[in-house]
């Protein structure tokens, strides 16, 4: 095939019906900047509340700035697709579309194994929980946790720059992943296979076992506690974590782990949009709605407000 080697992809991720476009655009608007809301308030109350400057509130602090930076990857470009004419993405920039998409959900990855680390001492060694989840200690499992993904994210970015692309430029994705990107090279992609096969899965498997493993022991700890309200307190302090636990990583093993027998264009993008957008979205929302301590800061901080 005589091709010359593509320098740009046309992103056709959704429908272009003008109604239906108009629809995605209002909806994925809203969710984007409910997003951005709920995030930087937590990011805020985090920062100025006492009450909240301990470590767990450290990494959910975090773990907001992540999802404001993972999503804001995506969706400002795929909102800009959805009622332009132009879909085309330049190589260089759906490259780095990749290596910052990479980066952000790794790093979440590792601040929910983090987290989960965090409840497990409080619960497992309260005795012991200063000493051990220190200041520094908490600052260096952050910065590990951004080391990580960075150096996972461009690893793999790296092997897909190598990549020559021919043929058909046409991504029915709404953002560049790896798989859609392969699909399309007409190089040779045995050693990026070879990587997604062997490393690729470290930065999302070694994180769920620390949060799996974590959790076997705080149930463990907490059924052995007698009073119903003493087991109702301890698990009322991790519960909404374990709900962001179970809706993000719910939503990548239906996204990577089924049979690729049953992969569909429509049903990755739909899959994706929820861990791409929606569960970042609700993140900020499940720690304030479950936590009383997220709560009483917003209270005084809407108290201080109007007697100002």
């Amino acid at each position: 095939m005589n091709s010359s080697p593509s320098t740009e992809f046309l992103m056709l991720g959704f429908s272009d019906h003008p109604r239906q476009q108009v629809l995605l655009f209002v909806t994925f608007l809203v969710m984007y900047l409910l997003n951005l809301v709920g995030n930087s308030t937590i990011i805020f109350l985090v920062r100025r509340s006492s009450h909240l400057r301990t470590p767990m509130y450290f990494f959910l602090g975090n773990l907001s700035f992540v999802d404001m930076c993972y999503t804001s990857t995506i969706v400002p470009k795929m909102l800009v697709n959805i009622v332009s004419e132009d879909k085309s993405m330049p190589l260089v920039d759906c490259i780095s579309q990749l290596y910052f998409f990479l980066c952000f959900a790794c790093t979440e990855c590792f601040l929910l194994a983090v987290m989960a680390y965090d409840r497990y001492v409080a619960i497992c060694d309260p005795l012991r929980y200063n000493l051990i989840v220190s200041r520094k200690s908490c600052i260096l499992l952050v910065v590990f946790s951004w080391l990580a993904a960075a150096l996972h994210s461009m690893l793999h970015t790296v092997m897909a720059s190598t990549l020559t692309f021919c043929g058909s430029n046409k991504i029915y994705h709404f953002y560049c992943d790896m798989a859609p990107l392969l699909q399309l090279a007409c190089s040779d992609i045995s050693l990026n296979k070879m990587l997604i096969y062997t490393e690729g899965g470290l930065p999302v498997l070694l994180p769920f076992l620390i949060v799996l493993y974590s959790y076997i022991r705080i149930i463990s700890s907490i059924l052995k506690i007698r009073s119903s309200d003493g087991r109702y307190k301890a698990f009322s302090t991790c519960s909404s974590h374990l709900t962001v636990v179970i809706l993000f990583y719910g939503t990548i093993a239906f996204m990577y782990l089924r049979p690729s027998s049953k992969s569909s264009v429509n049903y990755n993008r739909v899959v994706s949009v929820v861990y791409t957008v929606v569960a970042p979205m609700m993140n900020p929302y499940i720690y304030s709605l479950r936590n009383k301590e997220v709560k009483g800061a917003l209270m005084k901080v809407f108290i201080r407000k109007t007697n100002d």
